[in-house]
């Protein structure tokens, strides 16, 4: 996949059409220090630009997968363009997700992109861990590595939150003690 190429068609396409979006998943976690391979794209969106979504993508020859309430995933023949995944936002946390994000440089500083802060990355973390057992090895070493790469600058009472959500508040205590007493 050429990640720069795949900016290029939808960022310029995303901004001509007012679609406000962030970066999420794998390459968020790169944009926030986390080294992680990835094979798609994803994006948070507002759940009213769906159409204006689906319309640049088709135009830049994607195809749509899966539609439902909360995604939109779509992939391109064109292995260069490969697979772009998309995350509606309309319900209160992801609203405030997306509204908290914060522009990031990335791909050498060929793009400006907003980005989730790192609170909202693991928030997602943990509901995609809640809701899919099979990730969460991989997920919950991502969490704890983003936790202790920013501890002094997070928002616990946002990640205790997101913990409780799904109640796994024990959980957090625990990472948070087990990093803390590592330093």
């Amino acid at each position: 996949m050429n990640f720069g190429q795949v900016f290029q068609v939808l960022i310029k396409g995303f901004k001509e059409q007012g679609i406000d979006f962030a970066l999420i998943g794998g390459f968020a976690l790169q944009a926030v220090g986390l080294t992680r391979t990835t094979q798609d794209v994803d994006f948070l969106i507002l759940k009213k630009d769906t159409e204006k979504v689906k319309n640049i993508m088709n135009k830049q020859g994607y195809g749509l997968m899966h539609q439902s309430e909360d995604v939109l995933n779509f992939i391109n023949k064109d292995s260069d363009l490969g697979r772009v995944d998309f995350l509606l936002a309309h319900r209160k946390y992801a609203l405030s997700m997306l509204n908290r994000a914060e522009e990031k440089a990335l791909l050498d500083d060929r793009f400006k992109v907003k980005v989730l802060k790192v609170e909202d990355l693991i928030g997602l973390k943990v509901q995609s861990t809640s809701n899919d057992p099979s990730r969460l090895h991989q997920d919950m070493a991502d969490i704890r590595v983003l936790i202790k790469n920013n501890l002094s600058a997070l928002d616990t009472e946002l990640l205790r939150e997101y913990f409780s959500l799904f109640d796994r508040e024990e959980e957090l205590d625990s990472l948070l003690k087990e990093i803390k007493n590592a330093k």
